[in-house]
């Protein structure tokens, strides 16, 4: 049979056929060397196949060198291509197992490293702590005064640890946020324990902040009138009453208070501004209804309720005094707003009244002049004397 199929080839095309097979390998001998593939063959076309049929094949080229290149540790060496059917080479692109990262700018490097690695500042430490302990004092406002007074004195080392205990003008809003509601539920917790030289101190601490424009401090209203309410009420309850005034005129040129109309629209506001029109009027009964629990408009305007009681009382004593000799137990406890007869005794007792068969016998006029009459000559016997031992001695 293979006798039959060289008959198909002449001889002289034999000796063409090797000829060619010669260059076909010197060919991939040349393409070996480079990194791509490379098609240097045609189709196969029939004499090709009869060629193989005879088992004619080219010689396998010879080994190439291999150049070495310098290349990152993280590629992989590939092997040079390998021939293919005829001619044909075939390579593989690298593949890269442990990638480089790309570079990173030194600001984006540094803040990733301060976020993982780095601990807590101590300016983020204090205002976490003061975040914390402004959460605490709003949460509990019935706190004991000992155990919020401790709150805020680590608030207060911890506003100066930020340099935050006055208003800058470079402090940033928050800061001076937090500042500000330390100081604001200081003066409500003082007020709450009946300490008003504290809660003058802590609203001393607050003027400058109420005094920063909105563009640097965003008002409280609320929270500011609640403040400024207080101490109009503080002021009223020790007589104090031009620096109420005083007080009451610097409202009316507050940003956001328009007139006298909108200070007594005002909750907190308006509540002392009525009391002391009432007091000044007589009006006790209103001022007794306004002081009522349901009437008051929180809970630390409710503490001068018992002493704005006392000083009413004290005032319709003195009128009564003056206006009549005698009063009924009865009527006395409807006019000092007294729960009880026993009350009323007690009050009387303290006032130096006489309580006989259910009446109320008040001091007359002339024993009281005549009193008054014997203090002031007594005085001026004593001063006459003091004088006489004066001049003896100068003498």
């Amino acid at each position: 049979m293979a006798k039959a199929q060289a008959h198909l080839v002449p001889r002289h095309g034999v000796a063409r056929l090797r000829a060619w097979l010669r260059r076909l390998a010197s060919t991939n001998r040349r393409s070996s060397s480079s990194p791509r593939a490379i098609e240097t063959s045609k189709p196969p076309t029939t004499k090709q196949f009869l060629i193989t049929d005879l088992s004619i094949t080219p010689a396998p080229p010879p080994a190439v060198p291999l150049v070495p290149r310098e290349i990152s540790p993280s590629v992989h060496i590939v092997p040079p291509p390998e021939t293919g059917y005829l001619g044909k080479t075939t390579t593989t692109i690298p593949t890269v197992n442990n990638p480089v990262p790309l570079p990173t700018s030194p600001s984006s490097a540094s803040a990733t490293a301060t976020t993982t690695n780095s601990p807590e500042s101590p300016k983020m430490a204090a205002e976490r702590t003061l975040q914390e302990i402004i959460t605490k004092l709003k949460s509990n406002p019935s706190l004991p005064y000992s155990e919020a007074s401790s709150l805020l004195s680590k608030a207060k080392l911890s506003l100066l640890q930020l340099n935050a205990l006055t208003p800058t003008a470079n402090a940033p809003p928050q800061l001076l946020l937090l500042a500000r509601s330390v100081y604001e539920y200081g003066a409500l917790s003082s007020i709450r324990a009946r300490n008003p030289d504290a809660f003058t101190r802590y609203l001393s601490q607050l003027q400058p902040f109420y005094e920063l424009p909105s563009s640097q401090l965003k008002p409280d209203a609320e929270m500011r009138n609640k403040v400024t309410g207080l101490y109009l009420l503080l002021l009223l309850t020790q007589g104090r009453y031009a620096e109420f005034h005083s007080e009451l005129e610097s409202l009316g040129t507050r940003e956001g208070i328009d007139g006298p109309d909108r200070i007594e629209s005002d909750r907190f506001l308006g509540y002392p501004v009525k009391l002391e029109r009432w007091l000044m009027e007589g009006s006790y009964d209103r001022v007794w209804k306004a002081m009522k629990k349901g009437e008051v408009p929180s809970e630390e305007y409710g503490v001068f309720s018992e002493i704005l009681t006392s000083q009413i009382r004290s005032e319709i004593a003195s009128s009564s005094e003056r206006a009549y000799p005698s009063l009924p137990l009865s009527s006395t406890k409807s006019l000092l707003f007294l729960d009880s007869e026993g009350a009323v005794v007690e009050f009387a007792r303290q006032r130096g009244w006489a309580v006989r068969d259910g009446t109320i016998y008040f001091p007359t006029a002339a024993e009281a002049g005549e009193e008054e009459e014997k203090d002031v000559s007594q005085m001026v016997i004593e001063n006459t004397l003091g004088y006489a031992r004066e001049l003896e001695t100068i003498v």
